[in-house]
């Protein structure tokens, strides 16, 4: 079963339908004790992230998605849902993250325009299971007015460029995460949910 976890902050539907077109059980709940019995978990999200952590806290989910990617069932975290497993995200103020993978979440620099809001192309990083099929360089949709910045390079999937060189994608082990919204990506989008449901 592919659990997506429901916080508050996300456009659950189109997850949720994505996610449909690749395997049979998908459920979307706000309820800490359904996380153990799911296969997969899926954090979604759209806003800030000190919100969003005083959401997981509140629902009392945090513990439960941490005890599932410590007992190592894949992982995945869409835009918000990815930097929320940062250390820490710098927004509004320092807001402690999942500390999943070590580094920050910052805003882009002045120089450039936000929300970066669009398609852009994904330089894969190394051999990463999400991105099996995929062209080297294929374009996701994307909306964020910040971005993370792992503490060790090992752990970047994928890079983009937008005035700045920037980890769009992430993994260790069976955790992922991507900025961009592969439920809004078409066809390149898909294919990586499909290559999730199958780790």
């Amino acid at each position: 079963m592919i659990l997506i976890i429901d916080y508050g902050m996300g456009n659950l539907r189109s997850v949720q339908k994505a996610f449909e077109l690749a395997a049979p059980d998908v459920r979307i709940s706000a309820d800490p004790r359904e996380v153990p019995k799911a296969d997969r978990l899926v954090l979604p999200g759209v806003g800030a992230f000190g919100d969003a952590v005083k959401n997981i806290n509140r629902l009392g989910l945090k513990d439960p998605a941490l005890e599932h990617i410590a007992r190592g069932r894949p992982f995945l975290g869409i835009c918000l849902g990815m930097q929320l497993l940062f250390t820490e995200g710098l927004e509004k103020g320092r807001h402690a993250g999942f500390n999943v993978i070590p580094g920050q979440v910052l805003r882009f620099p002045e120089s450039v325009k936000v929300p970066q809001i669009g398609w852009n192309q994904v330089t894969v990083q190394g051999a990463c299971a999400l991105f099996k099929g995929i062209p080297d360089n294929a374009h996701f949709y994307f909306v964020h007015s910040y971005y993370v910045a792992p503490a060790d390079p090992g752990f970047v999937a994928g890079l983009t460029d937008y005035g700045i060189s920037y980890a769009s994608a992430v993994a260790r082990e069976a955790v992922f995460g991507v900025q961009f919204h592969p439920e809004k990506s078409q066809r390149a989008g898909l294919d990586m949910i499909r290559n999730f449901c199958k780790i």
